[in-house]
């Protein structure tokens, strides 16, 4: 056994201690005793615990994978978030004010991806046990909604039904207007006799839509999402905000950036989900590389009114960038790239001179990386909110306002 003191958290929510050795479930300032496998601590004890140590909400905390910080007092969670941001904006040469973390309550998640396996007695049917390919079953999820722990027995039969011994089903599970919407990979091929049976559970389930290996088997109503005055059907596994609360909060920062601006660009745009409530007063040009996703958003706002146009745009933003002439008699850009940020395109927008961009970020390393090249471009950070929408994990997304001084 060997003992450490824990100094700090890394990325991943894990304990760091001199050395460095890794200790998963521990907090700063915690001595510990555990068996060293390589540079990870095993079979951990906690000897003097944080007085930020709690107990975790949820039973299934030490064995499912799900959350990585359920042990940590939530005022810890958040003044650790903070400080991801902070640390990575100063990696930079960067500072920012940021503005009290925008947390997602217990039980708001709206959408997860399950895992399913069939079993000899039946089916399993749960989330990873971290760094394993174990599935663990979590009945009472403190996280997801209500509504979408209903997908559990779905996913249980649809794995009795459709997987194979060997073989893994990734379950997508959404909460809709309309009820659940079901995308499958991984199961068999769909056959007769496959299909035939597929489509009795999704009506015995009442479910909105059932898709298997991005095939549709059963649509008893459209999987319709609410955005601004808009409902839109989003194609199936498509990108959505985890929570109603993240979402919103993340809208209220784009709104306050972009405010009285008549023209804006949303890059990246997905489904809309920026891009439509935005339209109630601005003009939108909507970029976004998936084709399916521009015309799920262009027929949402076709089906509303009171709206301003939204102009959908298919365009793959890494390989062909908005170019700066681009930008030209746009007012307001909302920027919204995955993980990897926007390395291509942030060289083009910083020349472009447009006066606002609202950044929303899921990775605060990326978005420091480019944040500099806006700064450098002669943009000031107006401030940086985080969004906490997957409460008790390691992840951090923010929206920011970065303002030309001519414009601010």
């Amino acid at each position: 056994m060997e003992t450490h003191r824990i100094n700090r958290l890394g990325l991943h929510g894990d304990g760091i201690g001199e050395g460095p050795v890794y200790a998963q479930g521990t907090l700063p300032g915690e001595l510990v005793t555990g068996i060293r496998s390589d540079s990870r601590l095993e079979q951990v004890r906690i000897i003097e615990p944080s007085s930020d140590r709690v107990k975790a909400p949820c039973r299934h905390a030490k064995s499912c994978g799900g959350c990585q910080l359920q042990h940590a007092s939530d005022a810890f969670v958040a003044s650790w978030k903070q400080d991801v941001v902070k640390q990575a904006l100063a990696t930079h040469g960067l500072d920012a004010p940021l503005r009290p973390i925008s947390t997602s309550p217990p039980n708001s998640r709206r959408r997860a991806t399950l895992s399913a396996r069939r079993t000899k007695s039946g089916a399993q049917v749960g989330f990873h046990a971290r760094g394993s390919d174990t599935v663990v079953q979590i009945p009472d999820c403190q996280l997801l909604h209500p509504d979408l722990l209903a997908a559990f027995p779905v996913a249980e039969q649809l794995a009795r039904i459709g997987a194979s011994r060997k073989g893994e089903l990734s379950i997508q599970a959404t909460v809709s207007l309309g009820g659940l919407d079901i995308a499958v990979q991984g199961g068999k091929p769909l056959d007769a006799a496959l299909r035939t049976a597929l489509a009795a559970e999704a009506g015995r389930h009442k479910l909105a839509r059932l898709t298997w290996q991005s095939e549709c088997i059963a649509m008893r109503t459209r999987p319709e999402q609410p955005m601004g005055k808009c409902k839109v059907t989003p194609p199936p596994g498509a990108f959505l905000q985890a929570t109603t609360e993240g979402e919103q909060a993340l809208l209220a920062g784009i709104r306050e950036v972009l405010a009285g601006t008549p023209r804006i660009i949303d890059l990246f745009a997905g489904c809309g989900t920026f891009a439509l409530p935005l339209a109630e007063s601005a003009e939108v040009l909507a970029v976004e590389g998936d084709a399916a996703m521009v015309a799920a958003m262009d027929e949402g706002w076709r089906h509303a009114s009171g709206l301003k146009q939204v102009t959908g745009v298919t365009r793959d933003l890494f390989r062909r960038p908005l170019r700066k002439d681009e930008f030209k008699g746009f007012s307001g850009v909302v920027l919204d790239p995955p993980r990897a940020g926007a390395e291509a395109q942030i060289p083009e927008l910083a020349q472009a001179g447009v006066g606002r961009i609202a950044f929303v970020s899921c990775n605060p390393i990326t978005f420091a990386r480019d944040a500099r090249h806006l700064v450098e471009a002669g943009y000031n950070i107006g401030f940086v909110q985080v969004v906490d929408q997957f409460r008790w994990s390691s992840h951090v997304e923010l929206v920011a306002g970065f303002y030309l001084p001519k414009t601010a």
